[in-house]
């Protein structure tokens, strides 16, 4: 996303889509997680989006001219889904905490309805803007 040529509006836009992007991907990598509770060896995923969102934003100072000018890889607002090898909960190497994943799911769900519902206010704002007389 090339946030130098956008004005906030759009900006703010493009970071909100770019929110429940993250979410519902964040949905399905805990249902997959929860999913493969029982699974032997099985690693828990996770997304990383708002890091990535606030890295890019502590450098947005920095222009970039050309595509190779520093980049480590994390795009403004990229969404990535990682693997947690830190751990083990089970003797047979899986680390899943159905406690941490319904947790972390409840946590999604609060986050995708706030996005839900500022999108939607901010749509409703533009309809009464282009609506008034």
């Amino acid at each position: 996303m090339d946030v130098n040529s956008m004005s906030q509006s759009q900006l703010t836009y493009e970071l909100l889509k770019k929110g429940l992007d993250a979410s519902s991907e964040r949905q399905n990598v805990i249902s997959n997680n929860i999913s493969n509770l029982n699974t032997a060896g099985y690693k828990r995923s996770y997304v990383t989006f708002e890091d990535n969102l606030k890295e890019a934003g502590d450098n947005l100072e920095m222009v970039r001219t050309d595509p190779r000018h520093i980049n480590d890889g994390a795009e403004y607002g990229d969404i990535q889904v990682k693997t947690d090898n830190s751990s083990s909960m089970n003797e047979d190497g899986n680390n899943v905490d159905i406690d941490t994943e319904m947790t972390n799911e409840a946590k999604n769900t609060l986050k995708y309805y706030a996005l839900t519902s500022e999108i939607s206010r901010r749509i409703n704002m533009t309809n009464s803007v282009i609506n008034s007389k």
